[in-house]
């Protein structure tokens, strides 16, 4: 097609866009767009670009806090964390291309956040990740977790930034349609920030990084659209990359920053070429002129239409104060890093680009960015699940089975088997990693005496029952997490994964969820600074479990006072902070030991979480705790558990209740912990002052996990079933 001839309705359909979609652009244009600029439109135009099924509700979050420096809008938030330090992070969802080619999608989606990291001018010092995987007898999910650890492991272990943290769960939910998440958290300076925005006319646009080849064309449009049988034939929209190339642009490009050359930055991901030079012209409201005749290549006679779209990894678009280029290009060949100065912002307000001596694009920016399509998608109010009566929910017959069962399946294993695979340690500062030992990861801010706290939080089985209850629960456990090792909770990144927006039942679940979250963010101090949209994950109609995922940051002031659940001493007193009411519905002992998933998730009290956590802070701070542990999936039976196998120490449970044993034993209520303290008469004390709840339930020692006559395990029986279910799958050969 030549570039200059109208594209046409049915491309129009073939990119993505809806009739009135490609209707409105010709109203825009005054004109039917060409083939370069209808690639242009669709890509800005996706759902995970243009956020136009998204934008009226993310508005509901609360975004702005003594700490935030910057929230939602640029490639990352940034938060204060004293003395001049600033963390900068974000979580984004690289779904779609991980189901289809799943060790290049899972590692493309770590360099992409990586990159929104050092965009903004700080150094990545971690990595987390939130992954679902489908019903573990499926026959793609074994190929599918090898191939998604693989990536992610690859590609972090490469750049030599560790991944700390992160959850792991398994649901027939997800048989067509995965879910991996990627957070990345980094350090910079307050006065040392960078941004998108283009700040003048007449300024160079500078390339750098790799070569532009044909991967990735067109992987905004294909996230933001359903799968179908016909899902493989995608795998060309699938980007490639290379850690080695990013670790030279991470370097170059804090380098550059160093210079004072660096006027506006943004680095290429979805959309390529197009999103990051409409962004910074739009956002900072001049236009943009592009020879793309000087865009590095890494293939052939390229078009300008795959030049733009092209997702191609590891490169990054940089405006330059006047008269710096030479200095700039010093930078880019002593790091080997292909570069060239290929265009000019300009007074306009429109995007032109030129090719092979044609004006290929010439369209205004403003219907690209704030005038680009906005929805207000209809829903229904959602069918909320009903209570379980604990009293009406069958208790074990075979306890032993029971707690085997729960301690050894797919949601509760261990995961080692994956987190063995993955770099930790590299950087020499962490201290902490999540789901080994404590409840959240503790980085060191090296060189001081302060410590983040990081961790990716939801229960997706809560907000399937209850979007709202199942949206405050997943901002709550991303604030116990982060308090049960010490911190004081910051602010949250989140990735929103949900099926069809058009569905009205689907838009309810959003609509609730992103409520239930923003409340938890008000109450809590908790404010949104950055986060992702990923709609349309569905398969043939069928939606994932509603997932809103949470990456939490917080701040230790000394990491040497931090908790863990790993410390529990022979002797120590174990206490339950907060009000057991034996919530089953929902929970894992109902799915894994009885096979049903019905019920009401345990509602979240936002007042008793503040008070809760506030109060086991200052326990920690003072240290008058050996260990913690944030009650959760699985309730006490598990927290003890876990807290037993990681300290490697037995634990009697001698819980006094008037709730039956196993609602007691698997109800998830919420705002709840299990310390371990060598002083529960002073513990319990301050609890009654501070009008906490405290009650006691066990004692640590020996070598078992028992409680009365209801089950005694020995340790080495229970870390076999805990630590032997994902090797011995993996392992299986069919």
């Amino acid at each position: 097609m030549s570039t200059s001839a109208p594209a046409g309705l049915e491309t129009a359909l073939q990119s993505g866009l809806s009739p009135d979609e490609y209707a409105l652009i010709i109203r825009r244009l005054n004109r039917e767009p060409n083939a370069v600029e209808l690639g242009v439109f669709s890509v800005m135009w996706s759902e995970h670009c243009s956020y136009k099924s998204s934008r009226r509700h993310l508005g509901k979050f609360p975004t702005k806090g003594p700490c935030v420096i910057r929230g939602p809008g640029e490639n990352a938030g940034v938060i204060d964390i004293g003395d001049g330090d600033a963390a900068v992070f974000k979580m984004e969802s690289h779904n779609h291309p991980s189901f289809i080619e799943p060790y290049q999608g899972a590692a493309t989606g770590v360099g992409g956040i990586m990159r929104d990291v050092f965009t903004m001018g700080a150094r990545p010092i971690a990595l987390l990740n939130a992954l679902r995987f489908g019903d573990p007898e499926h026959p793609r999910t074994r190929r599918l977790v090898s191939g998604v650890v693989s990536g992610i492991g690859g590609y972090g272990n490469c750049v030599g930034v560790p991944t700390v943290g992160g959850e792991t769960n398994f649901h027939r939910g997800y048989d067509g349609n995965i879910l991996v998440n990627a957070m990345c958290v980094g350090l910079a300076r307050t006065d040392r920030i960078f941004y998108s925005a283009a700040p003048a006319a007449d300024l160079p646009v500078v390339y750098f990084g790799s070569k532009t080849g044909r991967d990735g064309i067109h992987g905004a449009t294909m996230a933001s659209a359903e799968f179908d049988a016909d899902s493989e034939a995608k795998r060309p929209t699938v980007q490639v990359g290379d850690p080695f190339a990013e670790k030279l642009l991470i370097e170059a490009t804090l380098e550059l920053m160093g210079t004072g050359a660096v006027a506006a930055i943004q680095d290429m991901g979805a959309a390529g070429l197009t999103s990051s030079c409409v962004e910074m012209a739009g956002k900072g409201g001049v236009g943009v002129e592009l020879n793309l005749d000087l865009v590095p290549q890494r293939e052939a006679d390229m078009t300008a239409y795959e030049m733009m779209l092209s997702e191609s990894q590891e490169r990054m678009l940089a405006i330059l104060e006047p008269g710096r280029e030479a200095e700039a290009e010093r930078i880019f060949t002593k790091w080997g890093l292909d570069a060239a100065v290929i265009g000019r912002t300009t007074s306009t307000g429109r995007i032109v680009l030129r090719h092979k001596g044609e004006v290929v694009c010439d369209v205004p920016l403003a219907p690209l960015t704030e005038d680009a399509p906005l929805y207000d998608r209809p829903w229904v109010e959602e069918t909320r699940a009903k209570r379980l009566d604990p009293a009406k929910v069958p208790a074990p017959e075979d306890w032993t089975t029971a707690i085997l069962t729960l301690v050894g399946c797919p949601d509760a294993a261990s995961r080692r088997w994956i987190w063995e695979q993955y770099d930790r340690h590299v950087m020499a500062d962490t201290l902490e990693e999540s789901g080994t030992a404590a409840d959240a990861a503790v980085v060191r801010v090296h060189g001081t005496p302060k410590g983040l706290a990081l961790t990716c939080d939801c229960t997706p089985r809560y907000v399937s029952a209850d979007a709202y209850e199942g949206g405050k629960q997943a901002v709550a456990e991303a604030w116990r997490n982060l308090t049960a090792v010490g911190a004081q909770p910051l602010a949250i990144t989140d990735n929103l994964n949900f099926g069809n927006p058009e569905k009205p039942e689907i838009m309810a679940q959003f609509v609730r969820a992103v409520e239930g979250m923003a409340e938890a963010c008000r109450v809590l101090d908790f404010p949104v600074v950055s986060g992702n949209v990923s709609l349309y994950n569905e398969t043939d109609g069928r939606a994932i479990p509603p997932t809103p995922a949470v990456g939490g940051v917080g701040l230790l002031s000394d990491w040497s006072r931090r908790a863990a659940y790993s410390t529990m001493a022979p002797d120590d007193i174990l206490l339950v902070v907060g009000v057991s009411h034996g919530e089953l519905g929902a929970s894992l002992y109902l799915r894994e030991h009885l096979g049903r998933e019905d019920g009401a998730p345990p509602p979240v009290d936002l007042q008793a979480e503040r008070r809760n956590g506030d109060f086991v802070r200052a326990l920690i701070r003072d240290e008058a705790v050996n260990a913690v542990h944030d009650l959760a999936d699985g309730g006490l039976a598990l927290a003890a558990a876990e807290m037993a196998l990681a300290s490697d120490l037995g634990i009697t449970l001698e819980p006094s209740s008037q709730l039956h044993a196993h609602a007691l034993l698997f109800g998830e209520d919420q705002a709840r912990y299990l310390i371990a303290t060598p002083e529960p008469e002073t513990v319990i004390a301050r609890a009654l002052e501070a009008g906490v709840p405290v009650s006691p339930v066990g004692r640590a020692g020996g070598r078992s996990f028992a409680s009365g006559d209801l089950f005694d395990i020995p340790l080495a029986v229970l870390r076999e079933v805990n630590e032997g279910w994902l090797p011995n799958y993996m392992s299986r050969t069919a």
